[in-house]
């Protein structure tokens, strides 16, 4: 099959030269147009998972498991929801499998494709490829569009904002060939990903089961995508959510980002810090924050935050002491009520608030690092808790932070709030 757009039959917006009449023939453009009026939303899950989350050495393969949960929960689906995953993984061992695509319905696997039979021809498609990706998302959205809107799930590991060439050790989303650890994988930055979304129809939601997605950097880049954004500012844990319940969540008309964090938190045990982002009030916290950093600049008196006893979703080392080059992703809240005036802390937290809808606090959460050296250095609290996190830089002299000090720059958030 060949991938085509279908901007001028189902009202999405594409970007690709090609029109829908030079890529389908009648009958197929016929078909199509019955199918989008059968179809409420269609949601997408991209599980980049051909990584140690498919092959490590505790011998789980997390692809599987959670595949296993997504069609139990698809059972409770209707005719008119469309959910749709696409798979690239390690089978069992070393083994691995050709990429797919595929429709899970009534608990079954569907109108399965591979990625050759959706007119990718490279020798290896790797999930966390641009062009992969484009082409993937192209064909499954116009292959099943929607009459009301669409969502993606977004599943992988991720390291947030950080950024860095598309082949590196961590930085982005959804490292692909190789393992976490070893480096030999690609990754594809967060910017990169944006302008691949962009060509897609919009989103009304982008559910991020991986880790750290929930930073302001990272947000505020696709705020023109999604109408919303739900994840986690922390490591979250291998298996994820629980998409047994979480998949009948993901088509709710209104009560969709509710119901999905509700149920993920309640899986935890409340283990796990959760919030839902607005992507429409992000142009207002990108200002409320450019105007609080002058307050927050001003009372730093050109020195470097003092960032101890703050609150950090990452770590990067089993340090027994705090030091801030191996934390990373601070609280935003945490941090501007720490050095901003009291009144301009108040002025900027009602942009937040207003762009942060909903959002669970965790006093700990699973993570690879020891939580007795990775963690204990500060406190969390309601007050303190604000669901999203914040680059904030530090002297270059100190860890990485000369490189991330240089590479935050690439964000469209670092230039919004005059950052540096």
């Amino acid at each position: 099959m060949s991938i085509v757009t279908a901007a001028t039959v189902f009202g999405f917006t594409a970007c690709s030269e090609d029109t829908l009449e030079e890529s389908y023939g009648m009958a197929e453009k016929k078909a199509a147009a019955e199918k989008s009026m059968s179809i409420g939303r269609t949601v997408l899950v991209y599980m980049a998972g051909k990584n140690d989350l498919t092959h490590n050495n505790n011998c789980r393969n997390y692809v599987n498991e959670d595949l296993e949960e997504i069609k139990e929960g698809s059972r409770k689906l209707s005719s008119n929801d469309c959910l749709l995953v696409f798979v690239r993984r390690y089978l069992n061992g070393n083994n691995l499998e050709t990429p797919w695509l595929a429709r899970i319905q009534n608990g079954e696997v569907v109108d399965s494709v591979s990625v050759r039979d959706m007119g990718i021809m490279k020798e290896d498609a790797r999930a966390c490829d641009p062009e992969v990706m484009e082409q993937v998302m192209r064909y499954a959205y116009t292959n099943y569009p929607a009459r009301r809107d669409y969502g993606l799930v977004l599943w992988s590991h991720s390291t947030g904002w950080l950024i860095e060439s598309e082949v590196a050790t961590t930085r982005g989303y959804g490292v692909d060939n190789g393992n976490y650890v070893n480096g030999s994988g690609k990754w594809i930055n967060i910017p990169t990903m944006k302008n691949v979304l962009a060509k897609m129809p919009h989103l009304k939601f982008i559910m991020a089961d991986c880790c750290h997605f929930m930073c302001l950097e990272s947000l505020y880049e696709l705020r023109s995508v999604a109408d919303y954004v739900i994840g986690s500012p922390a490591e979250i844990p291998g298996l994820g959510a629980p998409y047994k319940e979480v998949v009948p969540a993901l088509f709710e008309s209104e009560t969709f980002y509710s119901s999905i964090v509700e149920k993920y938190h309640a899986s935890v045990n409340g283990n796990l810090p959760l919030s839902v982002v607005k992507m429409s009030e992000m142009e207002h916290v990108a200002q409320a924050t450019a105007n609080v950093m002058q307050s927050v600049k001003a009372n730093l008196g050109g020195n470097y935050a003092d960032l101890t006893g703050m609150i950090h979703y990452g770590y990067l080392s089993k340090k027994a002491n705090f030091s801030p080059e191996y934390n990373f992703f601070f609280d935003a809240g945490d941090f501007i009520s720490r050095y901003a005036s009291e009144s301009d802390y108040q002025q900027w937290k009602q942009a937040l608030d207003k762009a942060v809808v909903l959002k669970r606090i965790a006093y700990r959460w699973e993570t690879n690092n020891i939580w007795r050296y990775a963690f204990v250095d500060f406190e969390m609290t309601e007050e303190k808790f604000h669901g999203v996190s914040m680059f904030i830089p530090q002297a270059p002299t100190i860890g990485e932070y000369a490189k991330m000090n240089e590479d935050v720059k690439q964000m469209e958030w670092a230039d919004a709030i005059s950052l540096l």
